[in-house]
């Protein structure tokens, strides 16, 4: 599986945040888009989710389900959690699997793997900044997508936390998953660099 785009370019509020881009990951890859803050980072995240359209250019997975679009290969973690303060862990975690659809994995075991199985009947509104960034994490086991697209994915996680994400994302890259994520600090797992320009 290889997910490329070629000459891709990006608009936003009529302003051009990048343009003429080329980039390129595999199975069993992860790519680090790094750069400074304004440099196009997240929006690049969100033309790959699909989320936006390219002003030109291109974006394309190659050997995926041949049915299934990019963004519905696609897990997305952005900078915020989305999750729903008044359901409990599991309820959250159980929305998305129904909302998502898809290859699902046993909701319990995918808590347990992100250090929340004790908490699964707390109502979200109760979880620490850092125990919302695993429940999001949770949803990237709880359905299974090759591709994953994060967007600062360590935001909020205590040393514990990174060490235990960078395991995750290694257990998703054995699996023949890829991953894109825009950081500023390193994933803690081997990756290429995609480096972004400046303020324009």
């Amino acid at each position: 599986m290889r997910l490329s785009g070629r000459g891709v370019g990006c608009v936003r509020g009529g302003r051009e945040v990048f343009s003429a881009l080329d980039f390129e990951t595999a199975s069993g890859e992860a790519l680090a888009v790094t750069g400074p803050n304004g440099s196009g980072k997240t929006s690049l995240l969100r033309l790959i989710a699909g989320l936006l359209l390219p002003a030109s250019g291109s974006i394309r997975l190659e050997g995926g389900e041949a049915e299934l679009t990019l963004p519905e290969q696609t897990h997305y973690l952005g900078h915020r959690d989305a999750l729903k303060p008044a359901l409990s862990v599991e309820e959250n975690l159980g929305f998305w699997r129904n909302f998502l659809g898809g290859e699902t994995s046993d909701g319990s075991e995918s808590l347990f793997k992100v250090g929340l199985d004790h908490a699964a009947q707390l109502p979200a509104a109760y979880l620490s900044a850092g125990q919302r960034r695993r429940l999001s994490i949770a949803r990237l086991l709880a359905v299974r997508r090759p591709v994953w697209v994060l967007d600062e994915p360590a935001n909020a996680l205590d040393a514990a936390g990174q060490i235990l994400f960078a395991g995750v994302m290694g257990d998703h890259l054995a699996n023949g998953g890829l991953i894109i994520a825009a950081t500023h600090a390193p994933l803690g797992i081997a990756a290429r660099e995609l480096r972004m320009g400046g303020e324009r």
